[in-house]
């Protein structure tokens, strides 16, 4: 599983983003911490509470993510596993899933992810070279740029990744450094500048999105080697996100009412199962699968009207997109 991992194509969820590459080593300046804690075998489930959809590219029918959405109902994603013959090939689709299938990929590469977008028209991803080496990339004004973090001690093959971005156009993501450890920034996409992005006792951080209060989700490995999500407020103040009984819980999404979604996993190894979860400041988890995910559903977008999209495993071992709208 990968969903930035080293290699691009080695994210065949965001776990590719989730679980590998993401042992990340920052000190955070004077940030509060709190604990959000629920019981993994009790997490209520909401799942019954959304209508699920699913989206898959008629170009492959076997591996699509949906990984962000913004007000307007337009999806970003990609297809393709990354396995040879079947390269990860990015698109927008537009209208909650009514609309056509649009081909998002920086030109040249050999692979290419759309990972985020906001309510402006700019969309953030990375893409892949011929030698595996991973680039952030933003698009704006229907022109794609590089944006990667001028890092002097780089991961080899390069690992670098934009994951979302928000209205002010300020973008979020990580990059690895020569020991493969993961370092969380913020990109400013106007004023081209950099910032790290700092979680206080963490080995290794990434910053998976951002909402229009500069708040930023995401997730780290703390001092005990556990991956935990967090939320970061724009004030400094950190919230531990940390199913207990899971496994590892990692932060995907917020939107600006601040409810976080993502994934948590149950279990290692071949018996491990992975679950999506929503979080909202005073009303903790919940979780949200798929009803046709066996065992591997993750949340990696919300917008404000509390859509969510993601992707799960079918029966057959397909990985399909999905957009779950709210009932009631």
């Amino acid at each position: 599983m990968s969903r930035y991992h080293a290699v691009i194509n080695t994210r065949s969820g965001m776990w590719g983003r989730i679980l590998s590459a993401v042992l990340v080593a920052i000190v955070a300046l004077g940030a509060l911490a709190a604990s959000a804690t629920a019981s993994a075998a009790s997490l209520p489930d909401a799942s019954a509470h959304y209508s699920f959809q699913t989206l898959d590219n008629p170009a492959d029918l076997t591996f699509n993510q949906l990984l962000g959405i913004n007000e307007s109902g337009l999806i970003a994603g990609y297809f393709g596993s990354g396995a040879a013959g079947h390269p990860n090939k990015g698109y927008l689709l537009p209208n909650d899933g009514h609309g056509a299938y649009r081909n998002e990929n920086f030109p040249g590469s050999v692979q290419t992810q759309v990972t985020g977008l906001n309510n402006t028209g700019v969309t953030v991803g990375f893409w892949a070279d011929a030698k595996g080496s991973n680039f952030g990339f933003y698009k704006t004004g229907g022109a794609f740029h590089t944006a990667d973090y001028p890092n002097t001690s780089p991961a080899s093959p390069v690992v670098d990744q934009l994951l979302g971005v928000n209205d002010h156009d300020i973008a979020v993501g990580f990059y690895n450094d020569a020991n493969g450890t993961s370092h969380g920034y913020s990109y400013t996409i106007p004023t081209h500048r950099y910032h790290k992005i700092a979680i206080s006792g963490a080995s290794s951080v990434t910053a998976a999105a951002i909402n229009n209060g500069n708040d930023i989700a995401g997730f780290e490995t703390n001092s005990a080697g556990t991956v935990e999500g967090f939320l970061k407020l724009n004030n400094g103040h950190v919230t531990t996100l940390n199913v207990p009984g899971a496994t590892m819980t990692q932060a995907l999404g917020v939107n600006d009412g601040d409810e976080v979604v993502g994934v948590y996993q149950v279990g290692t190894g071949n018996s491990a199962t992975t679950h999506g979860f929503i979080w909202a400041p005073g009303f903790g988890f919940q979780n949200v699968d798929d009803p046709s995910g066996i065992g591997a559903t993750t949340v990696n977008g919300v917008n404000d009207h509390g859509r969510l999209v993601g992707f799960y495993t079918d029966s057959a071992g397909n990985t399909d997109g999905f957009l779950a709208t709210p009932q009631g």
